[in-house]
């Protein structure tokens, strides 16, 4: 399995440089290269629904930060 090639990756500072949430900066938390795609910390939050569980016994609704297509991105420093 050959490796495909990013311009950015885990822990480098980026910038959304389209779509909604342009002009927003945060750190790379996870770079899915098959996909295209990265994670951006704050980047794109999500309101996701949680069911109760033992590690959340209380469930309800959990901020996530959600994926950005990355050519989306830009590597800022």
């Amino acid at each position: 399995m050959s490796r495909i090639k990013t311009h950015v990756k885990k822990g480098d500072q980026v910038e959304i440089i389209a779509g909604n949430h342009k002009g927003k900066r945060g750190t790379v938390l996870l770079v899915n290269a098959v996909k295209g795609k990265v994670t951006v910390e704050g980047g794109r939050p999500i309101i996701k629904a949680v069911k109760p569980t033992e590690a959340e016994p209380n469930g309800g609704l959990k901020t996530i930060d959600g994926t950005v297509h990355i050519s989306n991105v830009k590597k800022v420093g």
